[in-house]
């Protein structure tokens, strides 16, 4: 039987400073807090187990970016253990928690397909299981609309020696040869879409201009500085800790095991200068794509943007179909949605206050559009996405 107050392991790599290891262990530990748990930082568990422990020593359960090791001897000891690490080699051994990769790769497809791109590649790591699964997304996505991707693939860690990094250099290179601007490009790392900010420079390449970059899992310090800033896909890694935590407490009170792996989905899409562009070549239609963008929060129409861009209506909407293939309320409607998905989940605001923001009006026509185009309602979303905090 589960004891009041349980003891248990956490093996998180803590001395690297991902996210993915650090904001697990915050929501690991604001469940552990609401439960009473005791947990124990041991990133040698799998050795501490196979050593004697008197009752009081003994750990209840773990959470982990488990290892063979690990497993196995938990597994032997029928201890439930809790895998968080995607690419785990003991992956098909525990029960884990991990993000839903897939619609990373579709929201890093949609948004540049929504930028007007219709030249597509990717560039991340052959044996990451995240990247896997976000490429064949993200491919799946841009060719279901009509277009091409190019998958190239890097090493995820590069900076090991000299010749690792100018084999990373190479290879991106060689990858950049094959692309034709302007195109848009998914980066499985954030510091691999700094190196390619650096290449694309070299050969004179505006970014975003040219390319257009959406890189990684939303690492601040690297996303933000220097300029341009990056495009990137927010996990709420923290969502994941506290859902391994609540399985892990499930686990330990004799549940089953789910037979698949729970997958979050992610936050969304945080924009920034990477993909601050409109890749059309139709300059009237840019024009009326940059005005939507940046008054989309307003009640405006398809005659307003007609009128800030100097057109006749129809005219205009024909200009959108022959470029975009949709006509401009649509344009409107999407921006719109975007706008409410960030608010939603990056925010605790009211959705009164962000049907009013971000142009819908009133509750009503929030809950009315979203439904049609998302597939959800605006609460059900934002439960999804952000962080669960327990009872």
């Amino acid at each position: 039987m589960k004891p009041a107050h349980p003891r248990v392991a956490l093996v998180l790599d803590l001395q690297w400073p991902y996210k993915r290891h650090s904001e697990i262990f915050v929501g690991i530990q604001r469940y552990a807090v609401e439960r009473g748990w005791e947990t124990i930082i041991d990133e040698f568990a799998h050795d501490t187990l196979r050593r004697k422990q008197t009752a009081a020593h003994r750990y209840h359960g773990v959470i982990a970016r488990a290892n063979l090791s690990l497993a196995r001897t938990a597994l032997a000891r029928s201890l439930p253990v809790v895998n968080v690490w995607p690419s785990s080699p003991a992956r098909n051994l525990l029960p884990a928690v991990v993000p839903d990769s897939r619609v990373s790769g579709r929201l890093a497809a949609e948004h540049l397909l929504a930028r007007g791109f219709r030249t597509f590649a990717t560039l991340t790591s052959p044996k990451n299981v995240d990247n896997e699964l976000e490429v064949r997304e993200f491919a799946d996505v841009v060719r279901q609309a009509g277009f091409d991707c190019r998958s190239a693939y890097i090493p995820q860690d590069y900076s090991g020696s000299v010749a690792n990094w100018r084999k990373t250099e190479q290879m991106t290179v060689r990858a950049m040869d094959q692309w034709t601007p302007p195109i848009g490009v998914y980066v499985g790392q954030e510091v691999c879409g700094r190196l390619l900010v650096q290449l694309c420079q070299q050969r004179g390449w505006k970014v975003p201009g040219d390319v257009a970059i959406v890189a990684g899992k939303n690492q601040e310090i690297l996303c933000e500085q220097p300029r341009p800033s990056l495009t990137s896909i927010e996990i709420g890694y923290d969502r994941i800790g506290y859902a391994a935590a609540e399985l892990l407490d499930r686990l330990m009170d004799g549940e089953a095991p789910p037979a698949e792996p729970i997958r979050i989905v992610p936050q969304g899409v945080v924009v920034r200068e990477s993909t601050d562009f409109f890749a059309v070549d139709d300059a009237v239609v840019a024009a009326a794509l940059a005005f939507i963008a940046s008054h989309s929060h307003r009640r405006i129409g398809p005659d307003d943007v007609a009128r800030a861009v100097n057109q006749e209506t129809r005219t205009l909407h024909n200009y959108f179909r022959k470029t975009l293939n949709r006509p401009i309320a649509a344009e409107i409607r999407r921006v719109r949605i975007e706008r409410a998905k960030r608010e939603l989940t990056q925010s605790d605001r009211g959705l009164a206050e962000i049907a009013r923001d971000c142009g819908f009006g009133n509750i009503q026509r929030l809950y009315e559009v979203f439904r049609r185009e998302v597939g959800l309602g605006p609460r059900e979303y934002r439960e999804q996405r952000q962080v669960k905090r327990g009872s």
